[in-house]
């Protein structure tokens, strides 16, 4: 599986030790950037991610900034991108189980590398729980079409 990684200055540290970690599991990682702490804008690294995404370049991605918040709001806006911001397992598990999230948002800032680490095995290793919830996705790419063609 081919994972998209991408974080704002704020998110590189930690991009850095998660790449490692995705890539010591067996998956195959895009690094999308930055490649440095220097201060970026955070929306463009979170567009090269979706766009792997919708494009299906890569099945998943990871975003990380300060907050998640920011990588979050402009990943949602690609088609078939379902970006979760997750802070803890519970929210990690869930939005795979439930939601099908294909990319993971997290906040540098907010969270510690431990949890961070923690928080990326329980996303990937999470399938999604097709049953009653698959009706519900469907329905938000019915919305999500809806919306892209006005």
């Amino acid at each position: 599986m081919k994972i998209a990684i991408g974080a704002d200055h704020a998110g590189f540290e930690l991009k850095e030790l998660i790449s490692q970690i995705v890539e010591d599991a067996g998956y195959e990682v895009i690094d999308m950037g930055t490649g440095s702490s220097c201060s970026v804008d955070y929306p463009d690294y979170a567009e090269a991610v979706a766009q792997a995404v919708s494009d299906e370049k890569a099945e998943r991605g990871i975003l990380i900034c300060g907050t998640g918040i920011g990588m979050s709001i402009v990943a949602n806006k690609f088609k078939n991108v379902r970006a979760a911001l997750c802070n803890d397992l519970f929210t990690a598990k869930m939005s795979r189980l439930h939601n099908d999230a294909n990319i993971l948002c997290m906040g540098a800032r907010v969270i510690g590398k431990g949890l961070a680490i923690e928080i990326v095995k329980t996303w990937l290793s999470t399938p999604f729980e097709a049953e009653r919830h698959l009706k519900r996705v469907e329905k938000i790419n019915i919305i999500e079409r809806k919306v892209i063609n006005k």
